[in-house]
């Protein structure tokens, strides 16, 4: 959950950063808009709540569904109307906003690294780690030069 509670966060960030304020610039009054800072910051809310808490708490699965039902709502809204509109009036402006919004992303997750390497390893089963340990033990022998075989 920590992962994505962190993709979330910088995901919001990103927008009020710079997709909301390129839309803002074509958009006169978006009602769309309007509600989308206040929606982040109710989902940056029951981010702080999940966070604060243990997974055996009873009330951390309908936390954790709010969070979800809050992010669908928001999804949808932009999916269904914000989206086209930034197509129909940014045009080919959303190449340049997709790549700047790719490296403040970076920018924003590199001090998270250490955190989302060890959590993702650690939601990892036994199994699955040693599959991808195999299959890239596999991939290596079929790519490597011929030179470097051993008998």
């Amino acid at each position: 959950m920590t992962n994505v509670c962190l993709a979330l966060e910088i995901h919001a960030q990103l927008e009020e950063e710079i997709f909301y304020p390129a839309m803002r610039e074509v958009l006169s009054d978006s009602e769309i808009l309007d509600k989308s800072v206040p929606e982040h910051e109710r989902m940056r809310a029951l981010i702080r709540v999940l966070q604060g808490k243990n997974v055996n708490d009873p009330d951390y699965d309908e936390t954790v569904h709010s969070l979800m039902g809050a992010v669908l709502h928001h999804v949808a809204d932009e999916e269904s109307i914000l989206l086209p509109q930034a197509e129909a009036r940014l045009g080919q402006r959303l190449a340049e906003l997709g790549m700047r919004m790719t490296q403040r992303r970076m920018e924003l997750l590199r001090p998270h690294l250490q955190q989302v390497a060890t959590t993702t390893a650690q939601s990892f089963p036994i199994a699955t780690a040693t599959v991808a340990a195999g299959l890239l033990a596999i991939v290596w022998m079929l790519i490597r030069p011929r030179g470097e075989m051993r008998p």
